[in-house]
């Protein structure tokens, strides 16, 4: 069991972005029964597991909301292979479609600035 401030240094996460995600409901900490001295909250090696998972789903664009869906899922065991599969197809289709929308954005950017090369002013 670890207290936020070594979670935060194991996993690189500020201590910040832990409580906001605990707040969130993408995981919880625990109180230790035994213990009425202090209010700490402690964190086993599932959390760090799921913070690996949020940290992943973020970095290839994956909200707040379908991360928590997909914790949901995950480890409670109610997700087969093939839904995991469907989920993933799915964001990969509209990282497709949003590399498709960037590059005509970036099309029409080169076309103005060649625009503004040639206009003699």
């Amino acid at each position: 069991m670890k207290l936020i401030n070594q979670l935060s240094k194991e996993t690189g996460i500020p201590i910040a972005t832990i409580r906001f995600y605990e707040k969130t409901g993408l995981f919880a900490g625990k109180k230790k029964a035994d213990v009425k001295s202090n209010n700490y909250t402690y964190y086993d090696d599932e959390v760090v597991g799921k913070l690996d998972l949020i940290r992943d789903a973020k970095s290839i664009g994956f909200t707040l909301s379908e991360i928590k869906e997909l914790i949901d899922a995950w480890y409670s065991k109610q997700i087969s292979k093939e839904k995991k599969l469907a989920i993933l197809d799915s964001k990969l289709s509209q990282i497709e479609e949003k590399i498709k929308e960037l590059k005509s954005v970036k099309k029409q950017i080169a076309f103005f600035k060649s625009e503004v090369e040639n206009f003699d002013w």
